[in-house]
């Protein structure tokens, strides 16, 4: 089976060529203006670095973080578990592998789960957002 138009000779053009052109010089002067005003998808997913603030749960508090191993850390000073699932994210909120900062001793705001004791999540923060005031908590 012969899907292609075929040609009416050497020197003659196929009938639908001038609209295939007209068609695609519309849509790529409508579809281009279009894509070119949309944001790339890296920069819409940054925070903005001017003056943005990272809110923090009520129930986080301010201690001094130091991952010590698979699935251990030391919250001030004291031992502590991490939950299977803990996260901890840098001053731009992104996630941090907890391999690459052990035995770093890092300023976070941190969740203790109710439930079992804990640590759920940690943010680490910024000279700005260390420079704040927020409670402190020995951990139990």
């Amino acid at each position: 089976m012969h899907r292609c138009i075929p040609c009416l000779g050497p020197s003659d053009e196929r009938p639908r060529s001038r609209v295939s052109h007209l068609l695609l010089a519309f849509s790529v002067t409508v579809f281009g203006g279009l894509l070119a005003s949309l944001p790339a998808p890296a920069q819409a997913q940054m925070l903005p670095i001017t003056g943005a603030a990272r809110n923090f749960p009520e129930a986080a508090v301010r201690g001094t973080l130091v991952v010590t191993g698979q699935g251990m850390a030391e919250v001030n000073g004291k031992a502590l578990r991490m939950a299977p699932g803990m996260r901890l994210f840098n001053a731009e909120n992104a996630l941090v592998m907890l391999h690459t900062v052990i035995g770093q001793k890092l300023t976070v705001n941190y969740l203790i789960e109710q439930s079992t004791g804990l640590l759920l999540t940690a943010w680490v923060l910024s000279s700005a957002e260390a420079a704040q005031e927020r409670k402190s908590n020995t951990v139990r």
